[in-house]
């Protein structure tokens, strides 16, 4: 593995120069060899932590080498508006998941994690581009970690289509409030949404039905 840790470091050195080389003769106006870069670095890096079994740290590292990257592409090419913000927090939220091992699988993490990035991305919105709130989108898709993660560990899957729905059914309505509130077009997808509550209640009362069959007939 220590040749091809070597291999991997020169190889990826050589190519990051020609690429810098390349750039600079041809456009420098624009600095697009750092868009091969930071993958060619994540190479040697990755290799050298899988052969130490490093994993967590090699999750760390890597999640720092493509924030760096971000920033720098954020810098050089739109530094008017710090859109690396938005997208850094995964990346944090991932490595802090990595951390915390077997802990990061309880109902609490889910909890105070999708609570933090509801805060996060409302205070982003509120500041950076207030004008939409487009917050309502990440704040729908990580609410389902808590749900999913407490009626699939507990086995209610009944309760899960009853909760789903009401998230997705809520998130539909404000949508249409304030996107398009003259246009009542939620009430199509809500209407397909409330099929899966329905299909689990009659699926599990007819399971219940024929298990009560099946017993009368051995009896």
């Amino acid at each position: 593995m220590k040749q091809e840790i070597v291999f991997a470091t020169l190889g990826s050195i050589m190519t990051i120069v020609f690429l810098m080389i390349v750039n600079f003769l041809t456009s420098p106006e624009h600095l697009w060899f750092l868009y091969p870069s930071h993958i060619l670095i994540l190479w040697p890096i990755s290799l050298y932590f899988l052969s130490k079994k490093q994993y967590k740290y090699g999750v760390l590292f890597v999640g720092l080498v493509i924030i760096l990257f971000l920033s720098l592409n954020n810098y050089f090419n739109s530094p008017g508006h710090p859109w690396v913000l938005y997208a850094i927090y995964p990346i944090i939220l991932l490595i802090t998941l990595t951390f915390l091992g077997k802990a990061g699988a309880k109902l609490s993490v889910a909890l105070i994690g999708s609570l933090a990035s509801i805060i996060y991305y409302s205070v982003l919105n509120f500041y950076l581009s207030p004008g939409y709130p487009w917050a309502i989108y990440p704040a729908y898709a990580i609410l389902w970690w808590p749900i999913l993660l407490y009626f699939l560990s507990s086995r209610r899957y009944f309760g899960l289509s009853i909760s789903g729905t009401f998230l997705t059914v809520v998130f539909l309505i404000v949508v249409s409030a304030v996107s398009t509130p003259s246009v009542i077009w939620e009430v199509y997808p809500i209407f397909l949404i409330l099929w899966w509550p329905l299909s689990m209640y009659f699926y599990g009362s007819d399971r219940r039905k024929n298990g009560g069959n099946k017993r009368a007939e051995q009896i």
